[in-house]
């Protein structure tokens, strides 16, 4: 029952924060997070110690910026880690009305979607430490400025689950739990066993469904089906960066009824040893890739993966900075 209890935990600072006045954030925060809070925020945020420094650095600036903002969740989870920590995880938009520049993003004066997942580290009955991912470019293009090439997935809005059941705020049935877990790290495993760029899809097809849907990160789009997750995503990014890719862990890995996911920071370390990927050149630069995977199991098999990788922390790693490509764009 204490994953329900944590559960209740992240619900609760969830409707006190949004509902807080931007004086009240740090307040309200560092109730419900203990002693040494840890925050760990995509770039340009970074890591972040205590309620002061993450309202400060993140939530005040948005709060700022975003007029009526408010949380739309669309998983939401709670489980024991391998590695047998407690953690609660919580995926969807924060959304309001974009009025004021954000991080030099030019206001649009319209409703804007942050895609957001985090994961919440439970120690005692407070939050000890938060994984924050966002889709900072995804706000870009939807402000106009896009700072990078013509992505090969298609870019919109990010739904939910197909079957609208991802928000589990009762206790799940554990035995479903086992499977969806095994069956996530079994297709990891047959990622690493077959390295080859152009991947047969009879072996994806082992762990994936055929019209499975990945949703992908703005820069990269999402696709549909085996044979779009191979054209639009996998073989792109295998030709660019796989020669040289070393999985690091993850920092939270668990599972909770039809649904898993985990947290990397950093998930892969590699080396762009080829060009063409997000429309990029090859820099031979070694880098880290910060990665959130979400999925959603059906049956036997996977049919939808909701990733979030910190595209601007792995640019800033090869010298470009998209939020001073940006800059040069708006020219304000």
């Amino acid at each position: 029952m204490r994953h329900q209890d944590h559960k209740a935990l992240v619900l609760a600072f969830q409707e006190e924060f949004e509902n807080a006045t931007e004086k009240e954030l740090s307040r309200v925060l560092d109730r419900y997070t203990g002693a040494g809070y840890l925050w760990h925020g995509v770039y340009p945020f970074e890591e972040q110690k205590g309620a002061e420094a993450v309202v400060e650095t993140f939530w005040e600036p948005l709060f700022g910026s975003w007029e009526y903002l408010q949380r739309r969740q669309d998983i939401f989870m709670a489980g024991e880690s391998i590695d047998g920590s407690d953690w609660v995880a919580s995926m969807g938009h924060l959304l309001g009305m974009f009025e004021r520049d954000w991080l030099g993003i030019p206001a649009t004066g319209k409703m804007a979607f942050l895609r957001y997942c985090e994961f919440h580290r439970i120690v005692d009955g407070l939050i000890a430490e938060t994984f924050f991912h966002a889709d900072l470019i995804g706000v870009m293009n939807q402000a106009g400025v896009s700072p990078l090439p013509m992505q090969t997935g298609a870019e919109f809005i990010i739904p939910g689950p197909r079957t609208h059941d991802g928000l589990l705020y009762e206790s799940q049935d554990s035995a479903e739990l086992a499977q969806t877990l095994e069956l996530i790290q079994q297709m990891a495993r047959d990622l690493t066993d077959y390295p080859e760029i152009d991947m047969a899809p009879e072996k994806l097809a082992r762990t994936w469904h055929e019209d499975m849907i990945w949703y992908g990160p703005s820069g990269i789009g999402s696709t549909l089906s085996i044979q779009g997750f191979k054209k639009q995503h996998q073989i792109p990014f295998r030709k660019s960066l796989y020669s040289h890719r070393k999985v690091v862990g993850h920092q939270a890995e668990f599972a909770e009824g039809i649904y898993g996911g985990w947290v990397g920071w950093p998930s892969l370390s590699l080396v762009v040893t080829g060009g063409g990927y997000m429309g990029l050149p090859a820099t031979n630069t070694p880098i880290d890739m910060r990665v959130v995977d979400m999925y959603r199991r059906q049956g036997d098999k996977i049919a939808e993966n909701w990733v979030f990788i910190d595209v601007p922390y792995t640019l800033i790693q090869q010298d470009l900075d998209i939020f001073e490509r940006m800059r040069q764009i708006v020219r304000r």
